[in-house]
């Protein structure tokens, strides 16, 4: 079974940065790609960022390019986001996904609130 278990959210003043981690367990988390995927409220998903196996390939959502960065740790079944220099409108729940697309399984997600 796929467990996906994310954490690092947070109320942040814009500007401020931080660090999401993702706990994948019930699959070989080193053969498979893998992605972050937010919504706000009253919006549909946006794949913020993917990440293929190897950790070698990466893309990002325009809204986000710059700012994230999006990395892994195979030896530890971890996924991480970077997110610096952050927004009001990045205020939504971040989910990690299985996957390059960001359709895949989803975890129960993280919320992150940039407010001042």
């Amino acid at each position: 079974e796929v467990q996906l278990v994310e954490s690092g959210g947070g109320l942040v003043q814009p500007g401020g940065s931080l660090r999401l981690s993702c706990a994948a367990s019930g699959f070989p988390f080193s053969n498979s790609a893998m992605s972050w995927v937010r919504q706000a409220p009253g919006k549909g998903p946006e794949r913020v960022s993917a990440i293929d196996s190897g950790g070698g390939v990466t893309t990002y959502a325009v809204s986000v390019k710059g700012r994230f960065t999006i990395s892994r740790e195979n030896a530890k079944n971890t996924l991480y986001l970077q997110m610096n220099s952050l927004k009001p409108e990045d205020t939504a729940v971040y989910y990690c996904s299985k996957g390059y697309s960001g359709y895949g399984e989803r975890g129960q997600g993280t919320q992150v609130t940039v407010s001042s």
